[in-house]
């Protein structure tokens, strides 16, 4: 397996990738209803070009060899982008322009999560290496992906100078590999206690995942010698 950072040319390949495992799977997106596995919703596609257009982004590639067999596919993806005081309530205000209901509901939930804390001031930082989408193929599942994903992440985020990583895990699975690496609790949202004006729960997440958790760590520059291989 190869971590590699992703660039323009291999976009495509990402958001297709995104559509056959994380879209449909990701509990918020899967309790809304938001899209069905293999299809794509122009919201969360737009959402995660923009966030790969930071070049923060990381895939692992898997490699066929064998009598028949070249080429290569990709095996899971994390998505980071860059985090700067401000972003959130300018991204806030963007998304009331969205006709997609569902994808509010989704956003207007991690963004307003995000705006009852100042992260910026709490850890005095400028800027903030923000994970926002962590994936695995169905078919390399189990094979530790996932926690490599994060390691290189890190990694990438202390050569380029971040002093702070910043995740909005929705899902146990991601809440637990985050954990395990080191990112701490900072705050959470139950969501059976995320209602309406009506008291009606917004979004209906199904078990195991029953909370949003922002969770951070600090970060030192150069902290790890983990490199990613270059394109």
């Amino acid at each position: 397996m190869e971590y590699k950072l992703i660039g323009p040319e291999h976009y495509e390949e990402v958001i297709d990738h995104l559509r056959r495992n994380f879209f449909a799977d990701e509990p918020l997106n899967k309790a809304a209803g938001l899209c069905q596995k293999g299809f794509g919703n122009s919201e969360l596609e737009h959402h995660s070009l923009e966030t790969l257009k930071d070049q923060l982004s990381l895939m692992a590639v898997a490699r066929s060899e064998g009598p028949g067999q070249t080429g290569c596919k990709i095996a899971g993806v994390i998505l980071n982008g860059i985090l700067r005081p401000g972003d959130t309530v300018l991204a806030l205000q963007k998304l009331q322009a969205s006709s997609d209901i569902n994808f509010k509901k989704i956003f207007e939930l991690l963004y307003n999560h995000n705006l009852k804390v100042d992260l910026f001031g709490r850890f005095k930082v400028d800027r903030i290496f923000d994970v926002r989408i962590l994936s695995v193929d169905a078919n390399y599942r189990g094979q530790g992906i996932a926690k490599e994903l994060v390691k290189h992440a890190e990694s990438l985020a202390g050569k380029r100078g971040f002093r702070l990583l910043k995740a909005d895990a929705t899902g146990i699975f991601s809440q637990k590999i985050l954990r395990s690496h080191g990112f701490e609790l900072f705050a959470e949202q139950l969501y059976s206690k995320y209602t309406d004006a009506g008291g009606q729960v917004v979004l209906a997440v199904e078990a195991p995942h029953i909370k949003l958790q922002l969770l951070t760590k600090k970060v030192s520059p150069d902290e790890s010698d983990v490199d990613v291989e270059p394109q």
